[in-house]
Parts: C-alpha cells; structure tokens; sequence
C-alpha cells in the first residue's frame, strides 16, 4: 500500500462505513453518484477519502426509500443546500404517498371483485365549498372534447385519506388539483361527466341561504357521496347527483412520472400577472402552427443573463438561446389562470412537458405539452 492509500478508505471499509455494499458503491461510480477519490491504474481498486463518508451515508438513506437516482445525484449535488433537498425530498414523499393511496384504490376493486357485498360500500367527505370551486377552476381548461376519446371528457375525481383531487387531461395538456377536507370512507375515485362538472361549479357559485353567514352557517361546506354508480353533491341544502363515466381514466401519475421526470433542469419562479401581461401585450413575438386543421398562436419561453423567465423569438435561431421552450399561448394563458400570486415553471428543455405550479401548493399543477419550433 502507497502512503496516499494509506490516508483512503478501501471500497469495503466504505461499504461498512456507509450501510452500501460494494456492488452498490461501483454502480454509483459508474452512474457518476459518488466517484472514487483515486482508483488503482493498474488493479481498478477503488479508494475514498474519509469525507465521502456522509455522502455515501445520504446515498444509502435515499436508496433505501427508493429515491430514483437523478434524484439521488441532484440531492447530493445540492448536499450544502438543505432547503433545496427538503424540497426534494417533499417532492419523493408525495409520490410515495400517492403510490401508496393508488395501491389502497386498487385493492378496493380487487376486494370488491373477490366480494360482492363491498360494492355497497360508500365513501363522503366534506370541503371547502370555495376551495372546491378554485380545484374546478384550475383544471376544467383541460378537458378534453374529442368524441373518439371518450375517456378524457370528464375529470376524475380521486379521493384521497386528506382530501381529493381533481384531474383533467385532452393529451395535450394536464391540470391537477387538490382540495383537502375530511374523509370517511375507503379511497375511491370516479370519473364525472364535464356536463356534471360544469352543473356543479355553477352550484358552487349560488349565494347560500345567508352569505352574510358563509362558514358560519354551513353555506361553504360541499359534502361530496360517492357510492357504486353515483356521485351526490351537496351545497347549502342543495343536492346534484351524477354518474360517473364507465372509463378507467389515464394512469396520469406515470405519465408525469415518465414525462416530467424527478429533477427538472429548470425551476423558475416568475410573477403570474407579469407573465400574463407579458403574454397577452401588444406585439409578443408569435409564430402559428397547425394543429388537426386549427391554426394556433405560438410563444417561445426562454432566460435572460440572470436566469429569468422572458419571451424570446420563437422564429429566432436555434441556438441563440440557452433555452428556448415552445408553447401554445392560449393552453399556457389557461394555466396560468387568473394569473394572481407566485408561479413556478419547470422547464426541462425544446421536447420535454412544462409544469406551471403555484408557489403555494406543489399539489396544484398544469403539465403543457411543447410545440416544436
């Protein structure tokens, strides 16, 4: 042993030092996680200073409640940071916790196959009524209207253990919502007609019996039933039932899994009534591109010097822009929605989705397909 190696951890006292076994302490060399600090030219052994232990202690804590590893190498990265890895580490818990009610939904069916009595099985919560109507707000834009495609002519209504949350999607574009509130009852879900939904925000607009009374009276609470076959509404006294719609609705989290991915290269926060302004001022560049025959206005999102949000030339030059993001104006106008408060877009290049989310709710998101330009 050379007097350099002496002062090194060998690749097995790492592994006991870290709770990561020696194959995982490779691959993560391999995947450009956690290199060596000096490897052996002619034998490959791997060596490691004595402070890349807690950072292979992160790793193993990660690996062990299945963090994917671009996140794993971006909360590492961002190690000396910790606001940004407990967002990150925010961000995994959510899709843990969502993984977990969509095996609860699942195996609700699956009980209710193996017996028939479990299909008597109802579920209610109470809500908000204002912030039920916000949640129908920030996702009937994306409804889809294509009679070939059924299934996405509704929302999906996916009750939680917290709350429920509203989804919508016409492949080009996603919206989700959440609304918290009380729940009694397995998690469920059900897919409501835009016809229902549409009813059901102009009932959560009607004046209770005494608005001078509302969240006193009980005129801003919306009580929601979902049994087999049916979803009841009911607001200050006020009932409206629906059925849903005999389609299993999309597999949107995959989708946002697959497409969005865990770490977007870009997080930017922008002002959501500059941006609408900006989008809708006199003379913003636009280019139109044809879509099944409709002619559609296109901008082009791209940074300044400083890493902010601004419109670029969507006809400009390729590469004269580090980033440059081509989206249909009006799809992002409708997720950017009233345009009031904090927004963050999360870009991740020309081909990937954006996400619009509110500052304030990272349960609250629209997902925009690009344009290429």
């Amino acid at each position: 042993m050379t007097a350099v190696e002496s002062e090194l951890r060998s690749i097995g006292e790492l592994a006991r030092a870290s709770g990561l076994t020696v194959s995982a302490l490779r691959f993560y060399d391999r995947s450009g996680v956690l290199a060596p600090a000096r490897v052996d030219p002619v034998t490959g052994y791997r060596w490691y200073t004595e402070e890349q232990v807690d950072p292979a202690r992160l790793v193993a804590g990660l690996r062990r409640v299945g963090m994917p590893l671009a996140g794993i190498a971006e909360a590492l990265r961002l190690r000396h940071r910790p606001a940004e890895v407990h967002r990150l580490l925010d961000a995994h818990l959510r899709r843990l916790e969502d993984g977990l009610a969509d095996a609860r939904r699942e195996l609700s069916r699956i009980r209710c196959l193996i017996d028939p009595e479990e299909t008597t099985v109802t579920t209610r919560l109470v809500l908000s009524r204002t912030d039920l109507a916000a949640a129908v707000d920030a996702v009937r834009f994306a409804v889809g209207a294509d009679p070939e495609l059924p299934v996405l002519s509704g929302v999906l209504l996916e009750v939680a253990l917290d709350g429920v949350h509203l989804i919508a999607t016409d492949r080009h574009r996603l919206a989700v919502a959440r609304v918290a509130g009380t729940v009694d009852g397995p998690p469920v879900s059900a897919l409501l007609p835009v016809a229902a939904v549409d009813e059901l925000r102009a009932m959560l607009s009607l004046p209770g019996p005494d608005a001078s009374l509302a969240g006193l009276d009980g005129s801003d609470v919306a009580e929601v039933v979902v049994s087999p076959g049916q979803v009841t509404v009911t607001v200050a006294g006020r009932p409206l039932t629906a059925v849903p719609l005999p389609y299993d609705f999309p597999d949107y989290r995959r989708l946002l899994r697959a497409q969005l991915g865990d770490v977007p290269a870009y997080r930017i926060p922008v002002d959501g009534a500059a941006l609408r302004a900006a989008l809708t001022a006199d003379g913003v560049p636009v280019c139109h591109r044809a879509h099944e025959g409709v002619q559609h206005e296109v901008v082009a999102l791209g940074l300044d010097g400083r890493g902010e949000l601004r419109l670029v030339d969507p006809a400009g030059a390729a590469g004269a822009d580090a980033l440059r993001v081509g989206v249909n104006r009006e799809y992002l106008l409708d997720a950017l929605g009233s345009g009031d408060g904090q927004l963050v877009l999360e870009l991740d290049g020309p081909i990937a989705p954006l996400a619009v989310r509110r500052a304030d709710d990272a349960d609250a998101f629209s997902v925009l397909m690009p344009v290429r330009l």
